[in-house]
């Protein structure tokens, strides 16, 4: 320990409060949109809040270990998570592998844990990413080629990820992506080029399947058929719009009895404004601003002590963060169609628990490897030295 940890762990407190009041918040939440759904199919009503409680568990263990290796040990082994994070992507289209729920391939049963492979798959993508930005840096910022030879393992990845289907993960995997590049010193006109085909192609995408079409009509128009295709919108909106200022009182959602479906996964957020009202869910939003802007002010920091690969992954985790905060929210409250992606440490989800806790580890980790850094140079330590 003592190897990993030469001085005791320097925390950002700001962000450490954000993330503890946000995972605190989520445990309760879940409790209280999953009791009468558990009840209804296990007679357990704490069923999945137990389960959140193990997945809460298993992420601080992995945290822990983020916490205690140095960064440059998760640089050095990033190819090998790329290798991992691909073949779970590949495995769960694999017959007698892949667990498909809803018609949709995403899952990997392990026992009495279903990983979701897209999950730990973005991680690693996002480790390599930040490794390959620091050593190709010179072709990144000089060429088209080395800037087209990540974005195509990107692509590889989109391509595994649209198969399950899952186009929420991919939006955010490559949006993530690009911006990691960009800040790594890729030139804006190749950012520029990429943006415009990424988004075409997803485009494209979203209306060549009438799943796709079908999602995207009920969106823009949820009243005009209620009980089908805009159900699940509709009795979000109206379990947001029962809320008004301060909600009806935590655990006293209607919404979520049998009513809104997901409650306790995608739409968890529709419950907390439910019961907590705008004065809740806007706390919710300023929590997560607080993560977002302390990730990306810390890859700034370690940027600018030439920490790169610390302030590039710093950078991605806070973007990916932000990205599906923004999404399941959006969804939420009608102003996006509805993508499958969870709200991170506040919607129960053992996978994305497990690995959204293992990026904090990271940050955790890279602060006080930051923190460190400008110790070091800072006048009063060179003066004792």
């Amino acid at each position: 320990m003592r190897r990993f940890l030469s001085r005791p762990l320097a925390l950002d407190t700001t962000l450490l409060a954000a993330i503890i009041a946000l995972t605190a918040l989520g445990a309760v939440m879940v409790s209280s949109a999953s009791i009468s759904l558990a009840d209804r199919q296990a007679g357990e009503p704490l069923l999945y809040f137990s389960r959140h409680l193990g997945a809460l568990g298993i992420g601080a263990l992995g945290a822990l270990v983020a916490i205690n290796v140095p960064c440059d040990i998760w640089e050095r082994l990033s190819p090998l998570f790329l290798l991992a994070g691909l073949a779970l992507l590949a495995s769960v289209l694999m017959p007698g592998i892949g667990h498909t729920v809803n018609g949709s391939s995403r899952w990997i049963a392990l026992g009495p844990l279903a990983l979701q492979a897209s999950e730990p798959a973005r991680l690693s993508l996002l480790l390599y990413l930040a490794s390959y930005a620091v050593r190709h840096s010179a072709e990144l910022g000089a060429s088209l080629l080395g800037f087209v030879k990540p974005m195509l393992v990107v692509a590889i990845a989109g391509a595994l990820l649209l198969a399950e289907p899952d186009f929420g993960a991919a939006v955010v995997l490559t949006a993530t992506s690009l911006g990691v590049l960009f800040v790594g010193g890729a030139r804006i006109r190749d950012f520029l080029l990429a943006l415009v085909v990424a988004g075409s192609g997803l485009g494209v995408l979203a209306v060549s399947s009438a799943y796709r079409v079908e999602r995207l009509t009920a969106f823009l128009d949820p009243w005009s058929d209620p009980l089908a295709s805009g159900f699940q919108l509709t009795q979000s909106l109206m379990a947001i719009g029962r809320g008004d200022w301060f909600g009806v009182g935590l655990g006293a959602s209607v919404q979520k009895l049998f009513y809104l479906p997901e409650a306790h996964t995608d739409f968890v957020f529709a419950v907390l404004a439910e019961e907590l009202g705008v004065v809740g869910a806007s706390a919710v939003i300023a929590l997560y601003a607080v993560i977002v802007y302390r990730a990306l002010m810390l890859g700034r920091r370690a940027l600018e002590r030439r920490l790169a690969f610390q302030g590039l992954l710093a950078t991605g985790i806070g973007m990916t963060l932000g990205l599906q905060a923004f999404i399941n929210i959006g969804v939420n409250t009608g102003l996006l169609p509805t993508k499958g992606l969870t709200l991170p440490l506040l919607s129960y989800g053992r996978s994305s628990t497990i690995v959204t806790l293992i990026a904090v580890g990271f940050l955790i980790r890279i602060h006080h490897e930051v923190q460190t850094a400008e110790l070091k140079r800072s006048p009063l330590a060179r003066g004792a030295a």
